[in-house]
């Protein structure tokens, strides 16, 4: 059955299928924070969805971020190695991307299992 979660008049904040959550990329609800804030806010409603479809940062299969500039690569690591579980990290790419919003340091899709 697929199921949907926070359905807008253009996508979905995630969905639902087969056992697998796809989630829509994720940004800061405060974009004036620095990339660490970002990055952490990020991260918590990255969190929140994946509870409420049933999963957790456990099950992330997969994860790609976007990063305005790689020069804050090094910072987004340092949040990232606290949030994920040691010995369960996802397989991952990160690449310097232009974000909808210039004041958007970082975007992350994630790919769980349910």
């Amino acid at each position: 059955m697929l199921q949907r979660i926070d359905i807008g008049p253009r996508m979905a904040e995630a969905t639902i299928y087969g056992g697998v959550v796809y989630l829509s990329g994720q940004v800061a609800d405060d974009p004036s924070a620095d990339t660490k804030g970002q990055v952490e806010q990020v991260l918590a409603s990255i969190d929140d969805l994946l509870g409420r479809a049933g999963s957790d940062k456990s099950k992330v299969l997969r994860a790609q971020v976007f990063l305005r500039d790689l020069a804050d690569f090094a910072v987004m690591n340092e949040v990232w190695e606290k949030w994920v579980i040691p010995g369960q990290t996802p397989a991952r790419a990160t690449v310097q991307a232009d974000l909808a919003n210039p004041d958007w340091k970082v975007e992350i899709v994630i790919t769980a299992a349910v």
